[in-house]
């Protein structure tokens, strides 16, 4: 079987090559007191990075230029000075730099926080007077919150060993929203207002000190001045969804929106309406919500069937808002009718949709993405189980370069929501914890795979079982403890030795980590082996696949060498390679060189195993890889 190639401007370049160079933006952030400056990231110099945009004179400017490329930053609410982070090669260890709006990337930075030395970032907040409050974490200190203000040293008003952050800073400056963790457990903070000195002004803790397993979060105070109400995620009924805080006031309003799956929000610029962002089984829409009407008037904002991946609500009552589909690349659109901001260059060539499969698993009804090779292509075919990672986060309707280019090549693709995934509900995400992690996933995981080869979707012979993060985790997992199950393994930035990785990340890792499995590993020590792919490594017999960034502070390399070096010992099939980048890369082509690289993997070693018989992604002139790169 051959790949598709490219259009006839690009001929030469395979589709699945031209999705991933295809020049993208993300949903334009504005200034709240300037909304005609606007910053956002882009890939158009092959490496994303953040650019400035005068909306008024269509002026658009790059903002950073490192070789691993860039994407944390935020405009200070006049639209004067970008902030942004800069950190070493991807290891997310680093600090807060400023550089004015119309500078370019020839313009000197500076530091925006002189004293603070490096550390993780948690949360930022810059004010209208230039007050800065800046969360940090590092593993000697937990987390400690400074607030700066122009020309003073920081001053310290928060520290915990537990994981905290900056949520949001009131309009006036006068109020800070903290959301915490310090009951210990890591997946469902407590939110706390304070003043600039640190002094409490309310608290609001759902988990009644941990004793419940129900979450708030901070969406963000209200856009208006003298306004004390805070707009909060909480989980009370089983999902995520906003109600209105006053801490100064000491009210709570409930909101009355009855739609199925997670409700997110945002104020409208105005504070008169909340712009609602719904998540229900793998796609989303957007709504209008006028809290002070009678009838809590709920308002559709019409958006394509597909996935919103962020709406931003303009002052003129507009809605911008960043739309894709699983067949079609993304855009970022206006209610109006226009598209916002178009990159210059080719577009993404599109791929084919997904379909919803439902399949009864142990824990209840999973639900599944699947996306197979175009007509007249017919099954079962070399089958993929590309499994997101977070845990805490979900597979949609949403396009992805990744699993198109295996469609490209003749295999089908299936993503799981396993139990651990959000816009499910809450019990559903909350499955895993303490007992059996990473195995309760697998047995989801396995559930499908039964019906993708009594389907006839799925060759038996030749199921793929890849993931990046907490998918390559689950990766290297599943081919040591269901060995039988899978022809191959491919593992990006995975977890493979959970007791290394827990004592060589970052803190905020750890955290979740005791949350994940009820404590350390020298607490819950059968917790941990019970749950690390290094347990079941001599189980292996699919040849295994792994990819790893050398500075990568949440699945950090000395655990994955350790694994590894196991599967030497054993003379295990396997191929490692590693590159110069933390938690993946924000370069185009480096990008292209590791789904290539898994592509040969996957050609090399399936060749004889299936009779559907996948593709050669490389071409007759491509030297394969070696064992360890």
């Amino acid at each position: 079987m051959t790949e598709a190639t490219g259009s006839s401007t690009n001929a030469s370049v395979p589709l699945w090559e031209q999705r991933f160079r295809a020049p993208r933006v993300s949903l334009p952030d504005w200034a709240e007191d300037a909304p005609d400056r606007a910053l956002f990231v882009s890939n158009a110099t092959g490496t994303y990075e953040l650019y400035t945009w005068d909306r008024a004179t269509g002026e658009q400017r790059q903002v950073t230029d490192r070789p691993n490329g860039t994407t944390d930053g935020v405009l200070t609410p006049d639209g004067e000075a970008v902030w942004w982070f800069d950190d070493t090669d991807g290891d997310e260890f680093g600090v807060w730099m400023r550089r004015p709006f119309h500078g370019g990337t020839e313009t000197a930075d500076e530091p925006a926080a002189p004293g603070l030395a490096p550390s993780y970032p948690a949360g930022l907040a810059i004010g209208r007077d230039g007050t800065a409050v800046i969360g940090r974490s590092t593993d000697e200190d937990g987390t400690t919150v400074h607030v700066v203000r122009p020309g003073t040293e920081p001053v310290e008003i928060y520290r915990h060993r537990e994981s905290a952050g900056v949520g949001d800073l009131s309009h006036d400056g006068a109020l800070i929203a903290l959301e915490h963790t310090e009951h210990g457990d890591a997946m469902h903070s407590a939110l706390r207002v304070v003043r600039p000195d640190g002094t409490t002004v309310a608290e609001l803790d759902d988990t009644e000190g941990g004793t419940k397993e129900l979450g708030l979060a901070v969406l963000g105070f209200a856009p208006v001045a003298g306004d004390t109400r805070l707009l909060v995620g909480h989980q009370r009924r089983g999902r995520w969804e906003p109600m209105i805080w006053d801490p100064v006031a000491g009210t709570q309003t409930d909101l009355a929106i009855d739609l199925p799956g997670d409700v997110g929000a945002e104020w409208y610029p105005d504070g008169s309406a909340l712009l609602i962002e719904h998540g229900f089984e793998a796609r989303s829409e957007l709504w209008r919500y006028e809290p002070a009407a009678s009838d809590g008037r709920l308002v559709r904002v019409e958006t394509p069937t597909g996935t919103v991946s962020g709406a931003t609500a303009r002052p003129d009552g507009t809605v911008e808002y960043l739309w894709s589909s699983a067949a079609e690349p993304p855009v970022v659109r206006s209610t109006t009718g226009a598209v916002v901001l178009d990159p210059p260059g080719d577009k993404a060539p599109p791929s084919v949709p997904v379909e919803d499969v439902w399949v009864e698993g142990p824990g209840g009804r999973i639900h599944a993405l699947v996306q197979r090779p175009a007509a007249p292509a017919e099954g079962p075919f070399p089958t993929v189980f590309e499994i997101h990672g977070g845990p805490t986060w979900h597979d949609s309707d949403a396009f992805a370069a990744g699993p198109a280019a295996w469609v490209d090549h003749g295999y089908a693709v299936v993503r799981v929501n396993y139990r651990g995934s959000t816009g499910y509900g809450r019990a559903w995400t909350d499955a895993l914890k303490h007992h059996r992690v990473g195995l309760i996933e697998l047995e989801d995981i396995a559930a499908v795979r039964e019906w993708a080869v009594k389907s006839g979707l799925a060759d038996p012979a030749a199921l793929v079982l890849a993931g990046g993060s907490w998918g390559g985790y689950l990766t290297l997992l599943g081919v040591g403890t269901q060995p039988g199950d899978w022809a191959l393994g491919l593992a990006a930035v995975p977890v493979a030795d959970y007791v290394t990785a827990y004592h060589d990340e970052m803190e905020a890792l750890k955290a979740m980590d005791r949350t994940l499995l009820g404590g350390t590993p020298e607490e819950v020590p059968e917790r941990f082996e019970a749950s690390s792919p290094l347990t079941y490594v001599d189980a292996v017999r699919a040849p295994v696949y792994i990819s790893a960034g050398v500075n990568d502070p949440r699945c950090p390399i000395r655990q994955v060498e350790n694994y590894v070096d196991r599967l030497k010992e054993r003379g295990a099939v396997h191929e490692v390679y590693r590159y110069d980048a933390g938690h993946g890369s924000l370069v185009v082509e480096e990008r292209i060189k590791q789904v290539r690289l898994e592509l040969d993997f996957a050609r090399r070693h399936l060749a004889g195993l299936s009779p559907a018989g996948p593709g050669d992604p490389t071409g007759p002139d491509e030297a394969a890889p070696g064992g360890d790169a």
